[in-house]
């Protein structure tokens, strides 16, 4: 009997540090059966390690799915494909390099599966960025990695919550390099990718984008810094020059302190701090991390491993659950904007 193939999205799921509280928030979200309504999850990580926490979480009623294979895989179920070592005891709370190997085996498995089309987008759960360091992984977090893997000139960590959807210039970087970092083609290369995600990902016609200065006042006319005048300032006539609404630079207190934010579609801020205080303020817990720039989709919750709870069950799954849900909403707006680009073209290429 030829099987037939479900059109339903399918959401990768790779498990993070398993001594933090990663598999706690996504068994907790996939306890909501409604979920499987709109998409079909695939955690990539080995049954014993799953099991051993649900038990120990006391989350019953769970439908899993346990496969070698995503050919295997079932609607309406909790999919495991086993791509980790079996035989690991949780310490929760302590960084381990038996724990980093694990959710680095989930994360590289999960992203071959992604390249190969086999999942439609990808959501992570937090990892040690200690812990996870390995010939295979001397990235500052998964951003640089996924960007890496998608072999990608570039990407943008977005940060999305309810209130604004904000990018940052340079991420994992020491506050002392950061103005080193700073060029206007970096800027104007971070606000291509930003614009274009806007229109692809989030279906805004003409996205409105609002860039942050990098000193207080902006620089204050250079008072307090050359940066805005000798670095922002072109980046933003370079980027109105090619057709991007781009506006500032304006200093981040009053930008963010007033509600200045919700008149513009995306926010570019210089630095990792400058981007994501505001964010996270804005909605810690219910936020999420979007990858900008890159040919699949990815998001992640906007906490971290959270060691100081791990394993207590008290972890809150609200930013997890939102992750899914944007990964989803992402894969339908950029499959319909594709769709509708390639009309116009065919629609442009028969009237000339």
């Amino acid at each position: 009997m030829t099987k037939i193939k479900s059109t339903k999205i399918k959401l990768g799921i790779s498990i993070g540090d398993p001594n933090g509280i990663g598999i706690e928030v996504i068994l907790k979200t996939l306890s909501d059966n409604r979920l499987m309504e709109l998409f079909t999850p695939i955690i990539f990580g080995a049954k014993d390690v799953l099991l051993s926490q649900a038990k120990s979480l006391q989350i019953q009623d769970l439908k899993f799915n346990f496969i070698d294979s995503i050919d295997n895989i079932k609607n309406g179920q909790i999919n495991i494909l086993t791509v980790c070592e079996e035989s690991f005891k949780h310490n929760f709370g302590e960084e381990s390099n038996e724990s980093g190997k694990i959710s680095f085996q989930s994360l590289s498995s999960a992203v071959v599966s992604l390249k190969s089309n086999e999942i439609d987008a990808l959501v992570t759960a937090p990892i040690n960025k200690n812990a996870i360091q390995s010939p295979d992984f001397e990235f500052p977090g998964h951003t640089e990695y996924l960007q890496n893997e998608d072999e990608a000139s570039d990407s943008l960590m977005l940060m999305l919550s309810d209130s604004a959807r904000i990018g940052v210039v340079t991420g994992h970087v020491p506050l002392n390099e950061v103005g080193k970092q700073l060029s206007a083609e970096l800027i104007l290369a971070k606000l291509a990718i930003l614009n274009k995600s806007l229109k692809d990902d989030f279906s805004i016609r003409k996205p409105k984008i609002a860039v942050m200065g990098l000193n207080p006042h902006a620089g204050d006319n250079g008072l307090l810094g050359k940066e805005e005048q000798e670095l922002i300032i072109p980046a933003i006539n370079q980027a109105k020059s090619i057709g991007i609404l781009a506006f500032g630079p304006y200093a981040a207190d009053g930008f963010f302190g007033s509600n200045a934010y919700s008149k513009f579609d995306g926010i570019l801020a210089m630095y990792h701090d400058q981007g994501l205080i505001p964010a996270k303020s804005f909605s810690f817990g219910s936020g999420v991390n979007f990858t900008a720039g890159l040919s699949f989709i990815r998001t992640s919750p906007d906490h971290g491993t959270a060691f100081e709870i791990a394993g207590k069950g008290t972890a809150n799954e609200g930013s997890f659950r939102t992750a899914l849900y944007t990964a989803a909403e992402l894969c339908k707006n950029r499959k319909l904007n594709a769709e509708l680009t390639e009309g116009a073209l065919v629609v442009n290429k028969s009237r000339n």
